[in-house]
């Protein structure tokens, strides 16, 4: 899949999201046990244009790293969504990385400013290849900042990076020298307990944020400063204990009132993104099933073209 691809079919469900046609229901957790260190995450929903409904259970592994496996493992089943019938099963490890990073990179192209050139980015799991790949596709940057925790994954990270998109990558020693005065700050890091790490101070006046690790490292401040909340689905900001905002919703910070958007909303010409250059906007996603389903299915069609694949005898 290309770049151009992977973008047009995210943003293909956005828009089915956004016209109202599509269902999604809040991904389930599953822990089989506290010890591994691990849970599922169940992901279901229905792209009407498509012809397709969709489950993905994707495992979040947080210690997988010292086996040589990616913290994030998948499988997406595709149905037709008028008789049940099996479609496809595909290995969605890689879909889950680059819908994600075409979430993250659409976001930014609706709420971050044409003119952003520096890319703070915390993390370096699969997703966030795709993360720093795309937004780069978009807008270019002049300068690439990464961080996280073990030195030896943000320069293996960074050299990857190098080599994919032909320029230099900056590497970190902390959050702050990362992100601070940004244009566009990402934070995709893989905390095992809350922590306010990523400061409200270093925030500057028409930023945009894009946070969506699994445990919050926001300060509770960070919502305060906002002039837009845009989230990716309402039903998930309703639902489960993870997400870099869910201490800012228990906490009574941010309501569904106080939240400008959806992204499909602004996708689908609804509700306005970026109006101003001096806008700080927010944008929280924890992932959306129709965008694997998008993507599954733009991969499957490929598949086809390309005659990858095999099929199998369902009876």
């Amino acid at each position: 899949m290309t770049d151009e691809e992977i973008l047009a079919a995210v943003e293909g469900g956005l828009l089915a999201q956004g016209q109202g046609q599509t269902v999604i229901e809040p991904r389930m957790h599953l822990t089989p046990d506290p010890a591994f260190r691990g849970h599922f995450n169940v992901l279901r929903g229905y792209v009407a244009p498509l012809d397709l409904a969709g489950v993905k259970i994707v495992g979040d592994y947080v210690d997988n790293w010292q086996k040589g496996l990616p913290s994030e493992m998948a499988l997406l089943n595709l149905f037709d969504p008028r008789t049940g019938m099996p479609v496809a099963i595909l290995d969605a490890t890689a879909i889950t990385e680059m819908r994600t990073g075409a979430l993250t990179a659409l976001g930014a192209r609706y709420l971050a400013r044409k003119t952003s050139k520096i890319l703070g980015h915390v993390g370096a799991r699969g997703t966030s290849y795709w993360n720093i790949r795309l937004l780069d596709r978009l807008f270019d940057f002049a300068e690439i900042r990464v961080h996280s925790r073990r030195r030896e994954s943000r320069e293996s990270f960074a050299e990857t990076l190098e080599q994919d998109l032909g320029k230099k990558i900056i590497v970190t020693e902390d959050w702050r020298s990362c992100l601070e005065g940004a244009d566009i700050m990402v934070e995709a890091s893989r905390l095992e307990e809350r922590a306010e790490v990523f400061k409200t101070a270093w925030v500057g006046q028409g930023a945009c944020v894009i946070p969506y690790g699994t445990v919050s490292a926001l300060e509770l401040s960070m919502t305060q400063i906002m002039d837009k909340i845009v989230i990716d689905d309402f039903s998930q900001f309703r639902a489960g204990k993870f997400g870099a905002l869910r201490p800012h919703i228990d906490a009574g910070l941010i309501s569904e009132a106080t939240v400008h958007a959806e992204l499909a909303q602004i996708v689908a010409g609804k509700k306005p993104g970026r109006e101003k250059e001096d806008e700080t906007i927010l944008f929280w996603h924890r992932g959306l099933s129709l965008s694997d389903i998008a993507l599954g299915a733009a991969m499957l069609d490929k598949a086809k073209k390309l005659g990858i694949g095999q099929t199998l005898v369902y009876a």
